[in-house]
């Protein structure tokens, strides 16, 4: 498996997010991006991820599109990228940078409310 600091990875992570369509980006509000090394279990069981799958990032928040007309004073979303599952799944510089953009993406999709079958179509048109 690759190494890399976690300074590394916070550069990658950023390079990333430059590289994101920037209409998606600009529409983040009281979002945060942080970095861990791997879930917790309590992050695990709460996605229901199984000993035969990984969770490469995870967004934690109430989608927009769950938003009432109340919703202010709230703490941020947070968007986490897992280090080493991510490094798990990737063979070589390329293909981290494209899984770390990938992973991004998905979570970000969450924040604006798509569920996991309309992220797929989507990426499906992109490919």
């Amino acid at each position: 498996m690759m190494q890399l600091s976690d300074e590394q990875f916070d550069q990658i992570i950023t390079r990333a997010m430059n590289e994101l369509p920037q209409e998606y980006i600009k529409g983040l509000e009281n979002v945060v991006i942080v970095q861990a090394d791997d879930p917790t279990p309590e992050q695990l069981e709460k996605m229901k991820v199984d000993h035969h799958h990984v969770l490469l990032g995870l967004y934690e928040g109430i989608p927009l599109t769950q938003r009432g007309s109340g919703f202010s004073g709230m703490l941020p979303d947070k968007i986490t990228m897992f280090k080493s599952s991510i490094l798990a799944v990737v063979d070589n510089e390329h293909d981290l940078f494209e899984q770390v953009k990938r992973t991004l993406w998905h979570e970000i999709a969450h924040y604006y409310g798509l569920n996991h079958s309309r992220i797929d179509e989507i990426q499906a048109k992109r490919s």
